[in-house]
C-alpha cells in the first residue's frame, strides 16, 4: 500500500470503530462522557511526551484509570455522574496543559496523521479491528441495555460488566485516535456520525448502517479537503462531520424515537 492509502485506511478504521460506539453514546445520551474521555487522556499524553515514551500508552493508561474511577463512583452515587464528568473534564485538561510540551502537545490535541509511521498505523488498524469485533459481538447486549437496563438484567445480562466493557472500548478508541484526529477532537468523531444518523433513521438497525456510512464519508471527504487546501486533517474531518450533521438537521428536524434493534 502507498503511504496515502495506509493513512486513509487508518482513518477509516478509527472512524468506523468510533462511529459504532457512538451509536450507543448518542442513544444513551452520553455525549458529555465521550467528550470528557477525549480530554481526560491529555495528562497521560503529556506525561508520555515528558518522559519519552509512546503517548498512546500514556493516554490509554490514564483513560483506563479514569473509566474505572468514574464507573466505581457512579455505581455508588449515580446522581453525581454529570458533575463528576465535568470536574474530570476540566481538571484533566488543565493538568495536561501544565505538564505538556508545546510542540508534542499541539500534535496530540489536533492529530498528526501525516507523521504516523508504519508501526503506529498497524497498531491503530489492529486497535480499530478489536473495537469493531468486540462491539459487534456485544451489539445486541449493548442495545438491550440502552433501551432498558432492567429488562436486560432480567434476561441474565450483566449490566455492570457490559457498561464497563463499553467504557473501556470508548477509552481504547480515544487512545488509537490520538495520531489521526487528536485527543481534543476525538469526542466529536465518536458523536457526530451517530448524531447525524439519528436524524435520518427510524430504527437502531438503520441508524447503524447510516452511522458507518457517515463516519466513512467524514474521513474520506475530510482527508481530501485537507490535502487539497493544505489543512490539518483532524480538524478538517470534524468540520466536515459537523457540516453533514447540520444538513441532516434540515433533512429531518424532528427528533426520532427508535424501536428495538432488529425491528
Amino acid at each position: 500500500m502507498s503511504d496515502s492509502t495506509t493513512l486513509t485506511l487508518v482513518g477509516l478504521m478509527i472512524a468506523l470503530a468510533a462511529g459504532l460506539l457512538g451509536i450507543f453514546v448518542v442513544s444513551r445520551r452520553m455525549s458529555l462522557v465521550a467528550d470528557a474521555l477525549s480530554h481526560v487522556s491529555l495528562p497521560g499524553v503529556s506525561l508520555a511526551l515528558r518522559f519519552g515514551f509512546d503517548p498512546f500508552f500514556g493516554a490509554l493508561g490514564v483513560l483506563i484509570f479514569a473509566v474505572l474511577g468514574i464507573e466505581g463512583i457512579q455505581r455508588r452515587r449515580p446522581a453525581l455522574r454529570d458533575t463528576l464528568v465535568g470536574v474530570t473534564f476540566t481538571a484533566a485538561l488543565a493538568v495536561g496543559i501544565l505538564i505538556g510540551t508545546d510542540e508534542g502537545l499541539l500534535e496530540s490535541l489536533f492529530g498528526s496523521i501525516e507523521k504516523m509511521d508504519r508501526a503506529t498505523a498497524l497498531s491503530a488498524i489492529l486497535g480499530g479491528l478489536l473495537i469493531l469485533g468486540l462491539t459487534a459481538v456485544n451489539f445486541q447486549r449493548f442495545a438491550k441495555i440502552t433501551f432498558s437496563s432492567e429488562i436486560a438484567a432480567s434476561e441474565g445480562i450483566s449490566v455492570k460488566r457490559s457498561n464497563l466493557l463499553f467504557l473501556l472500548l470508548l477509552a481504547l478508541s480515544v487512545a488509537i485516535g490520538l495520531k489521526t484526529i487528536g485527543v481534543l477532537l476525538m469526542g466529536a468523531l465518536i458523536i457526530l456520525p451517530a448524531a447525524t444518523a439519528r436524524n435520518l433513521s427510524r430504527t437502531l438497525r438503520s441508524m447503524t448502517v447510516v452511522t458507518l456510512m457517515v463516519a466513512a464519508a467524514d474521513v474520506l471527504l475530510g482527508f481530501r479537503v485537507a490535502e487539497q487546501f493544505n489543512l490539518l486533517p483532524g480538524p478538517t474531518v470534524v468540520v466536515i462531520g459537523a457540516l453533514i450533521f447540520l444538513v441532516s438537521l434540515l433533512a429531518r428536524p424532528v427528533e426520532q424515537h427508535f424501536h428495538h434493534a432488529g425491528h
